[in-house]
């Protein structure tokens, strides 16, 4: 059974990005292009309407089961690579799994979080002020060696252009 898991786990991963690529799309497009010019050749007929729903239809209920696989793996690959940085950094570990817990744990622990990053900001709000303000003075220092520049080298450009008037 692992052999068939292993097969899906391939065939959906090849059909999701094949599919998500633009061609694909634009080929999809021609298709409903060329469905509906074929309308009136079919006289609008009940048989003509059923070849678009029926074929769209079993397209997206397949579509479906393939990204639905393509996404859990991708969110559990991503947990994963996310615990494992919990794991190796200063963070709390109680954050590994939080992605298993019901909605209302997750709230409360959102609101935790909420309150631990309003007291981290706090703390630190003379030092953010310090380092903003220490960000405008270069920033505006930077500005105006721009400014001279542009002034100086218009100036220089005018003065070799017309060498009268120097």
């Amino acid at each position: 059974m692992a052999w068939l898991t292993h097969i899906f786990t391939r065939f959906a991963i090849t059909v999701s990005e094949w599919t998500g690529k633009p061609a694909i799309f634009v080929l999809a497009l021609l298709s409903v292009i060329l469905w509906g010019a074929t309308g009136p050749i079919f006289a609008y007929s009940d048989t003509w309407q059923l070849v678009i729903n029926t074929s769209t239809t079993i397209v997206t209920f397949l579509m479906v089961f393939l990204l639905q696989n393509a996404q859990t793996r991708d969110t559990r690959a991503i947990q994963a690579k996310l615990n494992e940085l919990i794991l190796t950094s200063a963070a709390e570990n109680r954050f590994i799994g939080i992605e298993n817990l019901d909605d209302e744990d997750l709230k409360h622990l959102d609101r935790l979080v909420e309150k631990a990053a309003k007291r981290h900001h706090e703390r630190h709000a003379g030092d953010a002020g310090e380092s903003v303000e220490h960000n405008r003075t270069v920033a505006a220092k930077s500005a105006n060696k721009r400014k001279r520049r542009r002034t100086s080298g218009t100036a220089s450009t005018r003065n070799q252009s017309n060498p009268a008037k120097s």
